[in-house]
C-alpha cells in the first residue's frame, strides 16, 4: 500500500514538472511576443525621433538671431530635439564627407546656417509635416524647410506593418498557449478524475473539490511564470552586454511591462484551464468516467 502510494505521488510529482515545463516555455514565447509589441513602439518612437527637418536661415542671421530661434523652436510641442549648424560648421562636415574643401574652387562657402529639427513622434507624419514647414517659414530667419517626405511616408508605412504583423502573431500565440496548456491540465486532471468521483460520492461540493486544483495549477502557472521571467531577463541581459545600445530599446518599462503580463497569463491561463477541466470531470457521471 506504501508502495502504491509512493508510485502515485511520483506520478503526480512528474505530472506537475511537466505541467511547469511546459507551462514555463509557452509563456516565455508569450513574453517574446509582448516584448516584441512594446519594443517596436519603441523602436518605432526612436526612428521618427531621429528623422531630421532641415531649416535653411538667410546669410544676413547673426549667431545670436539663430540661437534665439533655436530657444524658441526647443518650447514648441512638436519639438523633440533642436541643433544650431553654422556655416563654418556645415562646411568643415561636406568636406571631411567629400574628401575636398568645395570653398578652394568656388571661392566662397556655398552653404548656408542651418537648424537641425528633430519632431517628437506624435508629429513626425506628412499631415503634421505640412502644418509645421508652413509656420516655420513664417519666421523671419527662414529662407526654406527641407525634409525627406518619402522617406517618413515609408518609415511609417513600414513601422505600422510591422506592429500588425506582431498583434497577428500575438493573437495566435495566445490561442496556442491555451490550447497547449489547457491540453496539459487536462491530461493532469484526468488522472486524478476517480479521485474527484469519490469525493463526489462522500458529498463533497463543486467547490470544495475545485479547490485544490485550482490552487495547484495557478501555483505551478505562477512558478513558471516567474522561471519565464529569468528566462527574459536573463536573454535581456545578455543582450544588453553583447550590444550595449539596446537599452535605448530594451528600458525597465518595457521589462516591467513584460514581466507583468508574462505573470497574468500564467495565473489567468492555468486558472480558466483547471477550472473547464475540473468542470468537465465533475459533471460525468461514474460510467463515463471509464469510457474516457
Amino acid at each position: 500500500m506504501r508502495k502504491r502510494k509512493k508510485k502515485t505521488s511520483r506520478l503526480y510529482g512528474m505530472q506537475a514538472v511537466t505541467l511547469c515545463i511546459s507551462t514555463t516555455m509557452v509563456l516565455v514565447l508569450l513574453g517574446l511576443v509582448v516584448f516584441s509589441v512594446l519594443s517596436a513602439r519603441v523602436v518605432s518612437d526612436y526612428v521618427k525621433e531621429n528623422l531630421t527637418v532641415t531649416v535653411m536661415l538667410g546669410d544676413t542671421v547673426s549667431v545670436d538671431d539663430a540661437k534665439r530661434l533655436c530657444s524658441r523652436l526647443d518650447k514648441r510641442v512638436y519639438t523633440h530635439h533642436v541643433v544650431y549648424v553654422s556655416k563654418e560648421q556645415a562646411l568643415r562636415e561636406q568636406s571631411e564627407a567629400m574628401g575636398s574643401d568645395p570653398s578652394e574652387f568656388l571661392g566662397v562657402n556655398p552653404f548656408v546656417a542651418t537648424l537641425e529639427l528633430q519632431l517628437t513622434s506624435d508629429y513626425a507624419n506628412r499631415d503634421s509635416l505640412s502644418w509645421i514647414a508652413r509656420a516655420l517659414k513664417k519666421e523671419p530667419e527662414v529662407t526654406d524647410v527641407a525634409y525627406q517626405e518619402d522617406l517618413m511616408d515609408k518609415v511609417n508605412v513600414n513601422l505600422q506593418k510591422l506592429s500588425l504583423l506582431l498583434l497577428v502573431l500575438a493573437v495566435l500565440l495566445t490561442f496556442i498557449s491555451y490550447a497547449l496548456i489547457s491540453n496539459t491540465v487536462r491530461l493532469s486532471v484526468y488522472a486524478r478524475r476517480f479521485i474527484i468521483h469519490t469525493m463526489k460520492l462522500v458529498g463533497a461540493s463543486w467547490g470544495f473539490i475545485r479547490r485544490p486544483f485550482l490552487r495547484q495549477f495557478i501555483g505551478i502557472g505562477l512558478l513558471a511564470a516567474l522561471l519565464a521571467c529569468i528566462i527574459l531577463g536573463g536573454a535581456a541581459y545578455a543582450l544588453y552586454v553583447y550590444e550595449p545600445a539596446t537599452a535605448r530599446v530594451v528600458t525597465w518599462e518595457v521589462l516591467t511591462v513584460t514581466a507583468v503580463a508574462v505573470f497574468l497569463f500564467g495565473f489567468v491561463i492555468t486558472a480558466i484551464c483547471s477550472y473547464i477541466s475540473v468542470n468537465r470531470f465533475l459533471r460525468m457521471k461514474a460510467g463515463e468516467l471509464y469510457k474516457i
